[in-house]
Protein backbone atom coordinates (compact mmCIF):
# COMPACT_ATOMS: atom_id res chain seq x y z
CA UNK A 1 0.00 0.00 0.00
CA UNK A 2 1.40 3.41 -0.98
CA UNK A 3 1.91 5.97 1.79
CA UNK A 4 -1.04 8.29 2.08
CA UNK A 5 -3.15 6.19 -0.28
CA UNK A 6 -6.53 4.71 0.49
CA UNK A 7 -6.60 1.31 2.13
CA UNK A 8 -7.47 -1.57 -0.13
CA UNK A 9 -10.95 -2.97 0.52
CA UNK A 10 -12.09 -6.18 -1.15
CA UNK A 11 -15.10 -5.76 -3.38
CA UNK A 12 -18.26 -7.45 -2.27
CA UNK A 13 -19.09 -8.03 -5.91
CA UNK A 14 -16.10 -10.29 -6.48
CA UNK A 15 -16.85 -13.89 -7.40
CA UNK A 16 -16.11 -16.37 -4.61
CA UNK A 17 -12.79 -18.12 -4.77
CA UNK A 18 -12.89 -21.52 -6.41
CA UNK A 19 -11.39 -24.45 -4.59
CA UNK A 20 -9.40 -26.86 -6.72
CA UNK A 21 -8.94 -30.51 -5.95
CA UNK A 22 -5.37 -31.77 -5.33
CA UNK A 23 -5.50 -33.60 -8.64
CA UNK A 24 -6.36 -30.39 -10.52
CA UNK A 25 -3.53 -28.63 -8.70
CA UNK A 26 -1.19 -31.38 -9.88
CA UNK A 27 -2.30 -30.88 -13.47
CA UNK A 28 -1.72 -27.14 -13.23
CA UNK A 29 1.71 -27.67 -11.75
CA UNK A 30 2.61 -30.01 -14.56
CA UNK A 31 1.53 -27.48 -17.18
CA UNK A 32 3.49 -24.69 -15.50
CA UNK A 33 6.59 -26.85 -15.34
CA UNK A 34 6.35 -27.80 -19.00
CA UNK A 35 5.96 -24.14 -19.94
CA UNK A 36 8.97 -23.20 -17.83
CA UNK A 37 11.02 -25.89 -19.55
CA UNK A 38 10.10 -24.58 -22.99
CA UNK A 39 10.95 -21.02 -22.00
CA UNK A 40 14.28 -22.01 -20.51
CA UNK A 41 15.55 -23.50 -23.79
CA UNK A 42 18.48 -25.88 -23.63
CA UNK A 43 20.27 -24.29 -20.68
CA UNK A 44 20.85 -26.68 -17.82
CA UNK A 45 22.19 -25.89 -14.39
CA UNK A 46 25.24 -27.54 -12.89
CA UNK A 47 27.05 -27.92 -9.64
CA UNK A 48 30.73 -27.20 -9.22
CA UNK A 49 32.86 -30.30 -8.99
CA UNK A 50 34.49 -31.05 -5.68
CA UNK A 51 37.74 -31.95 -7.45
CA UNK A 52 38.72 -28.60 -8.82
CA UNK A 53 36.11 -27.72 -11.40
CA UNK A 54 32.53 -28.06 -12.47
CA UNK A 55 31.13 -28.51 -15.92
CA UNK A 56 31.69 -24.86 -16.79
CA UNK A 57 35.30 -24.46 -15.80
CA UNK A 58 37.91 -25.07 -13.16
CA UNK A 59 41.60 -25.18 -12.47
CA UNK A 60 42.37 -28.86 -12.46
CA UNK A 61 41.20 -32.43 -12.14
CA UNK A 62 42.47 -33.30 -8.71
CA UNK A 63 41.43 -32.30 -5.23
CA UNK A 64 39.57 -33.52 -2.18
CA UNK A 65 36.81 -35.97 -3.13
CA UNK A 66 33.56 -36.39 -1.27
CA UNK A 67 31.65 -33.20 -2.07
CA UNK A 68 29.67 -34.76 -4.87
CA UNK A 69 26.90 -36.69 -3.13
CA UNK A 70 23.32 -37.67 -3.84
CA UNK A 71 22.26 -35.35 -1.02
CA UNK A 72 23.99 -32.34 -2.58
CA UNK A 73 22.53 -33.15 -6.00
CA UNK A 74 19.04 -33.56 -4.52
CA UNK A 75 19.29 -30.21 -2.72
CA UNK A 76 20.38 -28.60 -5.98
CA UNK A 77 17.41 -30.05 -7.87
CA UNK A 78 14.97 -28.81 -5.24
CA UNK A 79 16.50 -25.33 -5.32
CA UNK A 80 15.61 -25.19 -9.02
CA UNK A 81 17.37 -21.87 -9.49
CA UNK A 82 18.67 -20.42 -12.69
CA UNK A 83 21.95 -21.77 -13.94
CA UNK A 84 24.34 -21.47 -16.81
CA UNK A 85 23.96 -23.21 -20.09
CA UNK A 86 26.51 -24.55 -22.52
CA UNK A 87 29.32 -27.06 -22.56
CA UNK A 88 32.46 -25.55 -21.15
CA UNK A 89 35.61 -27.52 -20.42
CA UNK A 90 37.16 -28.12 -17.02
CA UNK A 91 40.84 -28.73 -17.66
CA UNK A 92 41.89 -32.36 -17.50
CA UNK A 93 38.44 -33.91 -17.06
CA UNK A 94 35.99 -35.20 -19.65
CA UNK A 95 32.97 -32.99 -20.20
CA UNK A 96 29.72 -34.15 -18.58
CA UNK A 97 26.57 -32.98 -20.33
CA UNK A 98 22.87 -33.66 -20.47
CA UNK A 99 21.99 -35.21 -23.82
CA UNK A 100 20.19 -32.48 -25.76
CA UNK A 101 17.34 -34.70 -26.95
CA UNK A 102 17.01 -36.80 -23.83
CA UNK A 103 16.99 -34.29 -20.97
CA UNK A 104 13.34 -35.13 -20.42
CA UNK A 105 10.92 -37.96 -21.17
CA UNK A 106 7.13 -37.87 -21.22
CA UNK A 107 5.06 -41.00 -20.65
CA UNK A 108 1.57 -41.07 -22.15
CA UNK A 109 -1.47 -43.27 -21.79
CA UNK A 110 -1.54 -46.00 -24.45
CA UNK A 111 -2.63 -44.57 -27.79
CA UNK A 112 -2.35 -40.93 -26.67
CA UNK A 113 1.26 -40.04 -27.51
CA UNK A 114 1.58 -36.31 -28.09
CA UNK A 115 -1.72 -35.52 -26.35
CA UNK A 116 -1.06 -33.14 -23.46
CA UNK A 117 -4.20 -34.37 -21.71
CA UNK A 118 -2.97 -37.95 -21.98
CA UNK A 119 0.27 -37.41 -20.05
CA UNK A 120 0.79 -39.85 -17.18
CA UNK A 121 4.10 -38.47 -15.91
CA UNK A 122 7.21 -36.67 -17.03
CA UNK A 123 10.86 -36.92 -15.98
CA UNK A 124 13.34 -34.05 -16.21
CA UNK A 125 17.10 -33.99 -15.60
CA UNK A 126 17.97 -30.47 -14.45
CA UNK A 127 21.35 -30.56 -12.68
CA UNK A 128 24.72 -32.24 -13.26
CA UNK A 129 28.15 -32.37 -11.66
CA UNK A 130 31.25 -34.54 -12.00
CA UNK A 131 34.68 -35.29 -10.65
CA UNK A 132 37.40 -37.39 -12.23
CA UNK A 133 40.64 -39.22 -11.57
CA UNK A 134 43.20 -40.04 -14.26
CA UNK A 135 45.85 -42.76 -14.17
CA UNK A 136 47.73 -42.93 -17.45
CA UNK A 137 45.13 -43.52 -20.13
CA UNK A 138 42.57 -44.82 -17.63
CA UNK A 139 39.91 -42.32 -16.54
CA UNK A 140 37.27 -42.72 -13.86
CA UNK A 141 34.48 -40.14 -13.82
CA UNK A 142 32.33 -39.79 -10.74
CA UNK A 143 29.20 -38.16 -12.07
CA UNK A 144 26.02 -36.94 -10.45
CA UNK A 145 22.71 -35.80 -11.84
CA UNK A 146 19.38 -34.81 -10.38
CA UNK A 147 15.95 -33.74 -11.48
CA UNK A 148 12.28 -34.29 -10.90
CA UNK A 149 9.28 -36.39 -11.85
CA UNK A 150 5.92 -34.70 -12.38
CA UNK A 151 2.50 -36.29 -12.23
CA UNK A 152 0.42 -35.62 -15.33
CA UNK A 153 -3.35 -35.35 -15.90
CA UNK A 154 -3.67 -39.11 -16.40
CA UNK A 155 -1.00 -40.13 -13.91
CA UNK A 156 -1.40 -42.40 -10.93
CA UNK A 157 0.19 -41.73 -7.53
CA UNK A 158 2.95 -44.04 -6.38
CA UNK A 159 6.59 -44.82 -7.11
CA UNK A 160 7.60 -43.97 -10.68
CA UNK A 161 10.82 -45.36 -12.19
CA UNK A 162 12.41 -44.13 -15.42
CA UNK A 163 15.44 -45.62 -17.24
CA UNK A 164 18.55 -43.48 -17.75
CA UNK A 165 21.50 -44.06 -20.08
CA UNK A 166 25.05 -42.69 -19.89
CA UNK A 167 27.21 -42.67 -23.01
CA UNK A 168 30.94 -41.91 -23.27
CA UNK A 169 32.06 -40.55 -26.66
CA UNK A 170 35.50 -39.85 -28.10
CA UNK A 171 36.29 -36.76 -30.24
CA UNK A 172 34.93 -38.59 -33.31
CA UNK A 173 31.69 -39.37 -31.44
CA UNK A 174 32.46 -43.09 -31.29
CA UNK A 175 31.21 -44.84 -28.15
CA UNK A 176 34.03 -45.88 -25.80
CA UNK A 177 32.03 -46.57 -22.64
CA UNK A 178 28.69 -46.21 -20.95
CA UNK A 179 26.39 -47.00 -18.08
CA UNK A 180 22.71 -47.71 -17.50
CA UNK A 181 20.62 -47.03 -14.44
CA UNK A 182 17.15 -45.86 -13.46
CA UNK A 183 15.76 -43.13 -11.26
CA UNK A 184 12.63 -43.27 -9.17
CA UNK A 185 10.53 -40.97 -7.04
CA UNK A 186 7.22 -41.19 -5.23
CA UNK A 187 4.46 -38.80 -6.28
CA UNK A 188 1.07 -38.25 -4.70
CA UNK A 189 -1.99 -36.18 -5.53
CA UNK A 190 -1.00 -33.78 -2.75
CA UNK A 191 2.64 -33.67 -3.89
CA UNK A 192 2.64 -34.18 -7.67
CA UNK A 193 6.31 -33.18 -8.03
CA UNK A 194 9.04 -35.40 -6.58
CA UNK A 195 12.81 -35.21 -6.88
CA UNK A 196 15.58 -37.73 -7.58
CA UNK A 197 19.37 -37.77 -7.58
CA UNK A 198 22.11 -40.27 -8.33
CA UNK A 199 25.89 -40.35 -8.07
CA UNK A 200 27.73 -43.11 -9.95
CA UNK A 201 31.06 -43.81 -11.63
CA UNK A 202 32.09 -44.85 -15.12
CA UNK A 203 35.61 -45.94 -16.10
CA UNK A 204 37.08 -46.02 -19.60
CA UNK A 205 40.34 -45.81 -21.55
CA UNK A 206 41.30 -42.71 -23.52
CA UNK A 207 41.86 -43.55 -27.21
CA UNK A 208 45.36 -43.05 -28.54
CA UNK A 209 45.92 -39.48 -29.69
CA UNK A 210 43.09 -38.07 -27.56
CA UNK A 211 43.06 -36.13 -24.30
CA UNK A 212 40.61 -36.52 -21.38
CA UNK A 213 39.23 -33.02 -21.95
CA UNK A 214 38.16 -34.02 -25.47
CA UNK A 215 35.93 -36.82 -24.21
CA UNK A 216 32.19 -36.25 -23.68
CA UNK A 217 30.03 -38.07 -21.16
CA UNK A 218 26.30 -37.70 -21.85
CA UNK A 219 23.39 -38.52 -19.54
CA UNK A 220 19.77 -38.72 -20.63
CA UNK A 221 16.52 -40.61 -20.32
CA UNK A 222 15.99 -43.64 -22.51
CA UNK A 223 13.19 -42.84 -24.92
CA UNK A 224 12.25 -46.49 -25.41
CA UNK A 225 10.30 -46.77 -22.15
CA UNK A 226 6.69 -47.98 -22.63
CA UNK A 227 4.45 -45.01 -23.42
CA UNK A 228 7.31 -42.59 -24.13
CA UNK A 229 6.56 -40.03 -26.76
Amino acid sequence: MMAGGPAYMPSRDRAPLRRHSPRRVGICLFGASALALLLSGCGMSTLTSGMGGGMFGGTGSTGSPGRLTEESMLSSAKADGAGGGGAGVAQGCPRFQIASRDHHVTIYEPGRAGDSLGVMHRGEITRTARECSIEGTRVTVKYGFSGRILLGPRGRPGVIALPVQVSVRDPKRAAIGGDRTSVEASVTLDNPIAYFSQVRTVTFDIPEGSRPGEIDVFVGFEQTAPGAG
